[in-house]
């Protein structure tokens, strides 16, 4: 049995399917996880959640923003979708809501202690360590999977509070920790979020400048292995702990696996069918 990490597919289908033939992916026995963003500005997103869904315990899939963002546009803000956006055949498939409660169900972060892997879709702020991480991406999860799972979504948007606090509550904690699990790239050594910031890294080494989430010696997560994914302008990136596997393939790039207990990397070209224009 391999177990493979895959980066963000959204909606990519051919390309998913193309890469499992590449390494080759034996249903029966192998295990796949993915960083997050199944779905959204490319063509078949409907196609990736169903496959995704179907293999059950043997896929392990965190959220992404553009998977919040399908939560939240499918349960009431409308306001929030996108010229770009492909999610209506989603919205208007008749396994819709088993679609959405399936998603719904999903993990913001999983830890395998077997492995020594820790997956999540974006990053970490400096301060957290493994069990901070893993008691905040509890709140979120159950926020998302209770009762109040719209009020929740309808709060996701905007970027503050920018930095950590134990003191925070209510939607601006909650705001907080998802916006580090979906969509963190930039912050400074002190742990305020950049969260407009989404171009390849300089990796200068003046600390007052925002940098890589990952890049800061002093951060609490430094003793992880991290797979994440999110940065496609990052690119396929393997040091200080992180193997960040988000290649770009919606903007004409690569899909990216990595298998987990060798740590190859398999990459599979664009095959030109999602290329919705510039990020």
């Amino acid at each position: 049995m391999s177990t493979y990490a895959i980066g963000d597919i959204q909606g990519c289908y051919t390309e998913l399917q193309r890469l499992l033939e590449l390494i080759p992916f034996n249903p029966s026995q192998d295990v796949l996880w993915c960083t997050g963003d199944l779905v959204n500005r490319g063509p078949n997103s409907l196609e990736v959640l169903r496959f995704f869904m179907q293999k059950k315990e043997r896929a392990i899939v965190v959220l992404g923003n553009h998977d919040l963002h399908l939560l939240a546009v499918a349960y009431g803000n409308t306001e929030y979708l996108k010229p770009r956006d492909t999610l209506t055949p989603i919205l208007e498939a008749p396994d819709r809501e088993e679609l959405l409660l399936w998603l719904r169900r999903r993990p913001f972060l999983h830890h395998d202690a077997d492995l020594g892997l820790t997956l999540i879709h974006a990053g970490l702020p400096p301060q957290w360590d493994l069990l901070q991480a893993r008691q905040c991406a509890a709140e979120v999860e159950e926020a998302l999977r209770g009762q109040k799972y719209q009020e929740y979504l309808a709060n996701l948007y905007g970027n503050e509070p920018k930095k950590w606090e134990e003191k925070l509550t209510g939607w601006e904690r909650l705001r907080f920790i998802t916006n580090c699990f979906t969509r963190l790239r930039y912050c400074n050594g002190k742990g305020k979020l950049a969260l407009k910031k989404k171009g390849a890294p300089s990796f200068d080494t003046n600390n007052d400048k925002e940098q890589p989430w990952f890049w800061w010696p002093q951060r609490a997560s430094c003793n992880l292995q991290i797979i994440c994914g999110h940065w496609s302008t990052l690119g396929y990136y393997a040091n200080n702990g992180v193997y960040a596997i988000d290649t770009g393939c919606l903007w004409g790039g690569a899909l990216t696996a990595l298998r987990l207990e060798d740590k190859q990397v398999f990459t599979l070209p664009c095959a030109g069918e999602c290329v919705p224009g510039e990020e």
